[in-house]
């Protein structure tokens, strides 16, 4: 993928922990990926936007539902993840 240079200004205290925290894989990698995930994010927002107006706001029963769900994926992704381990030893 092709990149650019550009200059930002970033706040000391918190280039000095994004240094910390991003030492192996670089502040270049560090900082494309948090653009990266904020701009997901921002789209991801602006989606819940457009689905709430097209269908209203989603109730706190139907927010517990989804986060239910969830919660029942990631055990399967982690059960299935952690039982393949075994079988490829």
């Amino acid at each position: 993928m092709a990149s650019k240079k550009v200059t930002v200004t970033i706040p000391e205290d918190l280039l000095e922990e994004i240094r910390a925290e991003a030492a192996e894989r670089g502040l270049s990698a560090y900082v494309a990926e948090a653009l990266r995930a904020k701009h997901d994010r921002d789209r991801l927002l602006e989606l819940v936007g457009w689905l709430e107006e097209e269908h209203g706001p989603v109730t706190e029963d139907e927010r517990a539902t989804a986060l239910d769900e969830l919660h029942d994926l990631d055990a399967e992704h982690e059960r299935r993840r952690t039982s393949g381990a075994g079988e490829a030893a």
